[in-house]
């Protein structure tokens, strides 16, 4: 169970062994108690307070909290000092970043991405065939994208860098053009913003790529991943290379999370805040995207790897397969390709 504080002014603190969540309410509190053991990480917005005790209460019971800022991005995270595995995993990182091996794995997450956003028109393609010209030919410049990537070749990332860039950057237009074709009018975008959102869609897109990245960073960790030791993106101060590395090939979830979102017209314009030069989620719309968010993500079960999994799960095993390639250290094997979720 993930705790999502998204009240302005409620404190967390602990009783009887279990976290009391205190919400303002009028000028009042009202009060839910949830068992530590069944909670899984506490998200934390700014405007929220906790106790030490409610931390102490988490790092007994492994529980991950997390500070978020209004988009949703991680600023921070309290959880034990532990690795989550051996040393040698980060050793193999840093020989792999500069290397083929780490070529080969940028290469295998950016054409899953390119592939997962072919599928994703095709699906949208089965239900508007009056749009399958448009959308052909989207299909057909993407899946031109997804062999350029596979036939590229280079001693290490920071040899192909720019070319891989521009290729993410010529998908993604083409993929968010096909996306805004399909939906209603009022809805449509042009193109991805950020920082800030320049319409609605791209503010529940933004949230939702910032609760991917707590997700992604957690994953890495437990693995024993070093999230700020990347491949392909820069190692600028404090950011965290390898989670926008890794993150690539399940862009898509949080993206679906959205799409349907909008497509069944759940969304309403009082779910974000004009701020300047731009929108931001406010409360009822964080509410409707995190409540959407965990359910396609820990509540839905898909079948991977011969077993019923939730994309949580799913994504956990994914990080420790990549931490054991790294052990394994083969450079004579290209990774297998990510399982489409």
């Amino acid at each position: 169970m993930q705790l999502f504080i998204n009240t302005y002014g409620t404190y967390v603190h602990v009783k009887d062994e279990m976290f009391e969540i205190r919400v303002p309410v009028e000028k009042e509190y009202k009060k839910h108690h949830f068992a530590a053991k069944k909670v899984s990480n506490i998200i934390m917005p700014k405007g929220a307070a906790l106790s030490s005790d409610a931390v102490i209460l988490a790092l007994k019971y492994n529980i991950d909290i997390l500070f978020v800022d209004y988009n949703g991005h991680p600023l921070g995270r309290i959880w034990h000092s532990k690795l989550g595995s051996t040393t040698r995993i980060r050793k193999k990182q840093l020989q792999a970043s500069i290397s083929d091996e780490g070529l080969k794995w940028i290469k295998t997450w950016i054409s899953e991405k390119i592939q997962n956003q072919v599928n994703f028109i095709k699906d949208l393609k089965k239900h508007r065939s009056k749009l399958s010209e448009y959308l052909d030919e989207k299909i057909a410049n993407l899946e031109k994208l997804v062999i350029a990537v596979e036939q590229m070749e280079g001693s290490n990332v920071q040899a192909v860098a720019e070319s891989l860039r521009g290729i993410e950057g010529t998908a993604g237009r083409l993929y968010f053009e096909a996306m805004s074709y399909v939906l209603p009018d009022h809805y449509k975008f042009k193109g991805r913003s950020s920082r800030p959102a320049k319409d609605i869609f791209n503010a529940f897109l933004n949230y939702a790529y910032g609760i991917l990245y707590g997700k992604i960073e957690k994953c890495l960790i437990i693995a024993g991943i070093d999230p700020y030791l990347g491949f392909m993106h820069r190692d600028d101060y404090n950011q965290l290379s390898m989670v926008y590395d890794f993150i690539e090939p399940y862009r898509i979830h949080a993206e679906t999370v959205v799409f349907r979102l909008f497509s069944a017209k759940k969304v309403k314009n009082s779910n974000a805040d004009k701020i300047t030069n731009g929108y931001s989620l406010n409360k009822e719309g964080k509410e409707l995207l995190v409540s959407s968010f965990n359910n396609y993500f820990d509540t839905d079960t898909i079948r991977y790897k011969g077993r019923n999994q939730s994309r949580s799960n799913a994504m956990q095993m994914d990080a420790h397969s990549f931490a054991n390639s790294l052990l394994k250290n083969n450079d004579n094997k290209t990774p297998s390709n990510i399982e489409t979720l």
